[in-house]
Formats: C-alpha cells, sequence, structure tokens
C-alpha cells in the first residue's frame, strides 16, 4: 500500500484519481488531500477518505472545512504547510494537480524529499524544468507526467533508446477555433466548450488558443531531454492518439486510447506496474476515424512564443507560463478580447526581457514580475477595446 498526497483533490485531475483509488481498494492510503476553492467538497472527501491532512487555500471556507472533518482522524493545516506535507517521510506519492504556477514549490518540495511526483501541473515543469531535473537527479525523486500527451510519450519511448528518437509528435484536438478564419467576437462561454475534453476553466481557454500546446512543447523539452525544433504539434480532432514518438529508422509509435483522463492518472499512480483495469475501451469492429491536420500557426502565435521561450531559456519560458496565466485571467473576467491574448503573452516577453532560473528565487522573481507586467498591458487593452 503506497500512502498518497493529492494536490487539487477537487478538481478534474483529483476526482478522477479518487475513482482510480475507489477502484483498487488497499493499494493506497490518502495521507493529505488539498483544494482551492471547493470547501463543501474537499469536506466530503474528508469525511470518505479520513485522511491525516486537509488543506484549503481559499480562506473564506476554513469554517465549512473545520466545522466538517473529524479532527481526531483529520488535520486542518494551512495552505502554506503544505509544501511541508509533500516532504514528509510518510508520503510516497505525490499527485500534484495545481492549476498554475501555484503548483511549483510543492513539486519542488516533494522531488527534494525523494518522492515520486505523478505531475498534472504542467506550469512546474514549464517554468522551472531543468532545475526540477536536477533536483530529481539529487534526491532520487521521480517525475511521472499525468498530461495524456505526456504520457503517451513517455509510453512510447519505452520502444527505443533516447539516441534513437528521431522527434516526439505532440497531438492537438485543436479546440473550438481550429476551423474558425478568425478570433472576432470570442466570448468566455464559447471558449469553454472544448469539443472533446471535459476540463477546467484555465486549462480549457488554454486549449482554445494552444496555449496549451506551448506549454506542452515547453514542458515535453524538458521532461524528455529532446530539443524543442525536434517537437512537433498536429491537430488531431478525434483525441484518440494522444501523441507519437518517431524513431530515426522511421518507425512511429503511438499511444492510444479513449479521452479520459483516469487512464493516465492510473498510469502514473502504478507505474512501473501496469494493472488490469476495464475502464474504457475501443470496439475495433466499429468504424475508427483518424485525421491528423498541420496547426495554422499564423492564426495560433502561442505554438511560436512557446519555441521562443525554449530558445531562450533562463526565466523565458516562466515569463511566457506567468504572461498566459494573467491573460486568461483577464479574458475569463470579461476585460480583454480573446485574440489579446497572444499580445499580452509576446509584450510581456518583450519588456521581461532574458535571465538566469537556476534557483526557485529566481523563477519566482520572474514569475512576480512578467505577471505584474502582464496585468498592466491587459489594463491597457481594456481601457482601449471593447470586449
Amino acid at each position: 500500500m503506497k500512502n498518497l498526497v493529492i494536490l487539487g483533490s477537487t478538481g478534474s485531475i483529483g476526482r478522477n484519481a479518487l475513482d482510480i483509488i475507489d477502484r483498487n481498494p488497499g493499494r493506497f492510503r490518502i495521507i493529505g488531500l488539498t483544494a482551492n476553492r471547493n470547501a463543501e467538497l474537499l469536506a466530503a472527501q474528508a469525511r470518505k477518505y479520513n485522511p491525516s491532512y486537509v488543506a484549503l487555500c481559499d480562506r473564506t471556507g476554513l469554517s465549512i472545512l473545520a466545522e466538517s472533518i473529524n479532527p481526531a482522524k483529520t488535520k486542518l493545516i494551512d495552505a502554506e504547510d503544505v509544501s511541508k506535507l509533500c516532504s514528509d517521510s510518510s508520503v510516497d506519492i505525490v499527485l500534484n494537480a495545481v492549476v498554475g504556477f501555484a503548483g511549483l514549490k510543492a513539486t519542488a518540495a516533494a522531488l527534494i524529499a525523494g518522492k515520486k511526483v505523478a505531475l498534472a501541473n504542467k506550469e512546474s515543469m514549464v517554468a522551472a524544468g531543468p532545475l526540477l531535473n536536477r533536483m530529481a537527479a539529487t534526491h532520487g525523486g521521480e517525475i511521472i507526467p499525468i498530461d495524456s500527451e505526456h504520457s503517451a510519450i513517455f509510453q512510447c519511448l519505452a520502444s527505443g533508446k533516447r539516441t534513437e528518437v528521431a522527434r516526439l509528435i505532440l497531438t492537438s484536438s485543436g479546440g473550438p477555433f481550429f476551423r474558425r478564419e478568425n478570433f472576432d467576437g470570442i466570448t468566455p462561454e464559447e471558449a469553454l466548450k472544448h469539443p472533446t475534453w471535459n476540463m477546467g476553466p484555465k486549462i480549457t481557454i488554454d486549449s482554445a488558443t494552444l496555449m496549451n500546446k506551448g506549454l506542452e512543447i515547453i514542458e515535453a523539452a524538458y521532461l524528455f531531454d529532446i530539443p524543442a525544433d525536434r517537437i512537433e504539434v498536429v491537430i488531431h480532432p478525434q483525441s484518440v492518439v494522444h501523441s507519437m514518438v518517431e524513431f530515426i529508422d522511421g518507425s512511429t509509435i503511438a499511444q492510444l486510447s479513449k479521452p479520459d483522463m483516469r487512464l493516465p492518472i492510473q498510469y502514473a499512480l502504478f507505474y512501473p506496474e501496469r494493472i488490469k483495469q476495464d475502464l474504457v475501451q475501443f470496439d475495433f469492429s466499429k468504424e475508427l476515424r483518424l485525421d491528423f491536420y498541420p496547426p495554422p500557426k499564423d492564426k495560433f502565435r502561442s505554438l511560436e512564443l512557446a519555441y521562443r521561450a525554449v530558445r531562450e531559456a533562463g526565466i523565458s519560458p516562466a515569463v511566457f507560463n506567468a504572461a498566459n496565466e494573467q491573460a486568461v485571467k483577464a479574458f475569463l473576467d470579461h476585460k480583454i478580447q480573446f485574440k489579446r491574448i497572444f499580445d499580452i503573452v509576446e509584450e510581456t516577453m518583450n519588456r521581461c526581457g532574458l535571465g538566469d532560473a537556476d534557483t526557485l528565487e529566481q523563477i519566482f522573481t520572474a514569475n512576480s514580475k512578467a505577471s505584474h507586467i502582464a496585468g498592466n498591458i491587459a489594463a491597457e487593452f481594456e481601457n482601449t477595446d471593447k470586449f
């Protein structure tokens, strides 16, 4: 039995992880559960799983949580103590499903403590990939990706040596606007209607702009130590092929499954073991169509901005991520036009310049500076644009 902490247990990844745990009784013990805002659901999870610790970022919900848990079984800890929980000696696996840059501190703490990190918080690797890799190598930590694309590549790489890899091919559904001629007049409500996946609002907007794919280019470069110019993106509307690896002999290995996040979560939690499950299966007696298209990079400028961030290295990926987080927030708050997200990210990268990212302090400083600059740029657009 493995002792598990789930960061972001009330989100879609966290809920799916708990479903996997329910389907495999006796394999995991829940040590800690954390959430951002949903005090009621976190309280219900605490009553069901009796974790040793729970934490809630939103202080307005703390009284609800405190009144709902059994203090004899579960201790309510401050959100600032989550990193300590991730490094506790009793913990075997940390599943990080926090949304955004906020997940970095916990990822670093878990790796320094030599934990296995099942990582759904891609922003950790984007902002601090080289540093996190050094932490894992130095302290015996391990990173197993949960993103469906990176889980697919992780599995496909088992078919050959890293020196035999020609390129990585990330697939994208294209989001709701792949075939749209322009981005004029798009509302948050439209952008939140993803054609394939059911996800949280931030990642859904990232999928609509393909910023999510830009983040994944950076993450893949750091996770798999592959130069970004050997990482490509293709549009695959069916979301059946989750990504591919092409080897130097011309063979391409793909990972296929129905679009269900429980599969990569399950793979990460049990790795290196594969377990028998009857979650989702293909019926190959029925017609199955697989389409692939090149992404329209002139329309989705997010991809070239991501390649630029990797080329510049240092703090640039963290700046890219921070600017996007602020731009998405402004769009969801109906303050800027959808198309301005690309402008804000690019202009923030221009204004921030370059810098080293050898320490967490440097990365946190870059994130703070970029967030401030992006917020100011968003305000400039808010004053001139009509939503």
